[in-house]
């Protein structure tokens, strides 16, 4: 356990991508004088893990890769070092709404398991973790009955979950993700783990911090970005499209809050489930009273119209310019850095809720 005079917390980041969660509590033990040492870290993705060895100091972690063929040899789970949390998003895509929803019985479902191993042999004293907000009602909420009575029976009995909006902290796009939060031990009595408290307390100190605070999509577009970006004169009718009777939606472009990122935004799909931007609204000096204005659909074709770069897709899940810079001087490419992106949590949403967990309720003794 540590103590006031030790401000030290030792992390274990799963299921890690880019390294969203780390990040996010390094800039809380900058901001607060915490020294956060993670201890190692899993991820599959070769090129994710090459965006995170760019932008952290890995010299000293034990990097596990597979988490499966790591748990499999339970020497590997014993020789691990003690650590106080845990943290993951552990893959979304067996009960995405965009999946086929198969759940436990999804390979990547399964792996939820190996979270379950670690925490039976290491017993941190908290875990936090993310997914999609569609697993809560998966299986008719069957799926997030097992996940939380897995938790609990591994040594948490205090588990609490949340739908948290990334908008709501600081960052402009609209991102809704369940965070699940558990605990060994008791938790003072008025406690509570809910977006309108977390935010509540966020919002009190969100000035003082380190992160990127955005208002709109305005605060985050350049300007001037190369051609590559725009669409061509082909592809605009497809992006400005509503769809079919199958699915249909209405297709807008310049939203003033970003809808949300997707792994699969490289590919361009319709305006009404990707974000894209015209030169007008962009470069306006009223964007308020130009988004009042109507145009037809054949007086969009004629617009410039651009899809967002890497580096504002990072930069609207709250990274900062130096975590791009640093991926393309190891050559990730354009393609793998939109994926990234889509895969990650926004770093706001995770410090506000460390920051809620750690300093205002103590749950590790440091604050």
């Amino acid at each position: 356990m540590y103590t006031k005079n030790n401000k030290e917390i030792k992390h274990l980041e799963l299921f890690a991508g880019i390294g969203g969660f780390r990040f996010a509590l390094e800039l809380l033990g900058k901001d607060f004088n915490i020294n956060m040492k993670c201890i190692g870290f899993s991820e599959i993705d070769a090129f994710a893990t090459k965006t995170y060895k760019a932008n952290f100091d890995i010299n000293h972690d034990l990097e596990i890769g597979d988490i499966v063929k790591f748990t499999e040899n339970k020497n590997n789970l014993k020789k691990l070092d003690d650590f106080s949390l845990l943290t993951g998003g552990f893959p979304c895509q067996a009960f995405s709404m965009m999946g086929l929803q198969k759940g436990f019985n999804d390979l990547r479902g399964n792996v939820f398991f190996r979270i379950i191993d670690i925490l039976k042999e290491k017993k941190p004293k908290i875990v936090l973790l993310e997914n999609v907000r569609n697993i809560i009602s998966h299986n008719k909420g069957e799926t997030f009955k097992t996940i939380i009575s897995l938790i609990k029976d591994c040594g948490y009995p205090y588990v609490y979950y949340d739908i948290f909006n990334t908008n709501n902290f600081g960052l402009a796009q609209t991102r809704n993700r369940v965070f699940i939060f558990a605990s060994k031990t008791p938790l003072s009595a008025n406690f509570e783990f809910s977006q309108k408290k977390v935010k509540t307390v966020f919002d009190k100190i969100k000035d003082k911090t380190s992160l990127l605070l955005q208002q709109t999509v305005l605060d985050v577009l350049e300007k001037n970005v190369e051609n590559k970006y725009y669409i061509s004169d082909i592809l605009k009718p497809t992006i400005l499209s509503n769809g079919t009777k199958n699915f249909s939606s209405k297709s807008e472009i310049n939203p003033l809050i970003a809808k949300p990122l997707t792994a699969t935004m490289v590919k361009m799909h319709r305006a009404c489930q990707d974000n894209y931007f015209s030169d007008d609204f962009i470069n306006s000096s009223n964007p308020l009273e130009y988004k009042k204005l109507y145009f037809t659909k054949d007086e969009l074709l004629k617009k410039k119209i651009r899809k967002i770069t890497p580096l504002e897709a990072l930069i609207l899940q709250g990274f900062p310019k130096s975590y791009f810079n640093n991926s393309q001087k190891v050559g990730i490419s354009n393609h793998q850095l939109y994926k990234q992106a889509g895969n990650a949590v926004s770093i706001n949403t995770v410090y506000a809720i460390l920051y809620y967990l750690i300093i205002k309720e103590n749950v590790l003794g440091v604050a």
